[in-house]
């Protein structure tokens, strides 16, 4: 096993290590100890692949399904795919007091998508620093506030299992309608949307943030993150507050501070969480469209969350407007973006459109549903959301599977994808240059 691990590249060990998870955390939901009642196998690997990806789509209720032991089974799946297979071995090789040879260095580089290996093990010990802090501190404050509506036993474990959800993006819920029913509650509404949008900002940049003490010190893709993460969050609440306003199935029968925070967590889950306090499937078609494209964008770069990216749409967008304003540079915050990222960043957007694309045909020809239900299905999947109009639980086999491989590439990510199945050596050749027409 060591000897085939040196022959493969750090994207190969990557989706081997996923794809082994995923086999164990299938096997392990399938025992009759992790459910009420027996489930099918498809049903364990969509659970499993659904959880290590930290999507949330369901084809079974969390909460009534499996047991306890179950439900375990899926948080520690969440907690291994949010913080990631890779910064898990570096952290078992620390506490073991084992050396981190340059190989397992590697594979973290990948993991977390750095561009240079040199404080990747300081990375991993803040990683798991902050995000045990983090999740200590809103598990306290949730606690806080539904132990006396539940009691200690279901108040507590209720606040264990959302805080690890909602800090790896996952959606999942022990609740049947989500957190519909705490759609008006302030601290549980605040608390997981924090979480959520912590986690999705991505581990570099909580890292760059607690070590800069000015907005001017932090590194370009931190401030880009920050920048668009709340531009996008404040302009999609504005969005949404005002065309479900009056809509009877959504906003319309609540009071205005509860049409506010409704719009507000309705605004921040679509791009990586999961989570809803209103149904989905009755929002309106317009709203719904504009949960597509932000699901296909997703959350930033080495976060818990999935999609495109928030800066590869950033550095898309970013593009265009540089050929609109005939310049021939992308300046950002007084900083220039190198062309290797303007052509990673269409290779993704491009490889995750065939990918969509394609399942969007498959599901069309097997699904009996409407065009825009399977496509949001798809795009949620991709982008690891977990949303849904309510299509999970009625898809075939066949469906099930092209979700399950949906889920799969958006957790591993378009380009590390292309990477595990590219020649390792790249081509010497180059050939004299010609322009084409394109427009």
């Amino acid at each position: 096993m060591r000897k085939m691990y040196k022959l493969l590249t750090p994207a190969q060990v990557l989706l081997a290590s996923l794809i082994t998870a995923i086999v164990v955390g299938t096997i392990l939901l399938k025992l009759p100890i992790a459910t009420t009642e027996p489930i099918a196998w498809i049903d364990a690997l969509f659970t499993t692949v659904s959880a290590i990806s930290v999507t949330g789509l369901i084809v079974v209720d969390t909460g009534t399904v499996f047991t306890i032991f179950g439900q375990l089974v899926i948080l520690l799946l969440v907690q291994l795919g949010g913080i990631g297979i890779m910064t898990f071995a570096v952290l078992v090789f620390i506490l073991l007091g084992r050396k981190v040879f340059f190989r397992q260095r590697m594979w973290v580089q990948q993991a977390l998508n750095q561009s240079k290996q040199g404080g990747v093990v300081r990375l991993v010990k803040r990683i798991i620093m902050y995000s045990l802090v983090v999740e200590s501190i809103a598990f306290v404050f949730l606690s806080a506030n539904w132990v006396p509506q539940f009691g200690w036993r279901s108040g507590l474990y209720a606040s264990l299992f959302h805080t690890i959800s909602a800090f790896n993006n996952a959606g999942f819920s022990i609740w049947s309608d989500n957190l519909t029913s705490v759609a008006s509650d302030p601290i549980a509404n605040v608390t997981i949307s924090l979480l959520f949008i912590i986690g999705g900002l991505g581990f570099t940049v909580m890292v760059d943030v607690w070590n800069s003490k000015s907005f001017r010190e932090m590194s370009l893709h931190t401030k880009i993150m920050l920048v668009s993460t709340l531009t996008i969050n404040v302009l999609v609440f504005l969005i949404v507050f005002l065309v479900e306003y009056k809509n009877p199935n959504t906003l319309g029968p609540m009071s205005f501070g509860e049409k506010t925070l409704a719009a507000y967590f309705q605004a921040v889950t679509p791009r990586t969480a999961g989570f809803n306090t209103v149904d989905i499937a009755s929002l309106d078609h317009a709203t719904l469209s504009l949960y597509v494209l932000l699901m296909f964008v997703g959350a930033g770069s080495t976060s818990t969350g999935g999609g495109i990216k928030l800066t590869t749409f950033f550095a898309i967008a970013s593009t265009a407007f540089m050929f609109f304003g005939n310049r021939h540079e992308i300046i950002v915050f007084r900083r220039t973006l190198p062309q290797s990222v303007i052509i990673r960043s269409i290779a993704v957007t491009f490889i995750a459109s065939a990918f969509i694309f394609i399942a969007v045909f498959i599901l069309d020809l097997t699904e009996e549903a409407p065009f825009l239900m399977i496509l949001f299905e798809v795009v949620s999947a991709f982008g690891t959301v977990g949303l849904s109009m309510g299509l999970t639980s009625e898809l075939t086999s066949i469906g099930k599977l092209i979700i399950i491989i949906m889920m799969f590439v958006g957790k591993v990510g378009p380009l590390t994808l292309a990477y595990a199945i590219a020649k390792k050596e790249p081509t010497q050749i180059s050939y004299p240059k010609e322009d084409i027409f394109i427009g």
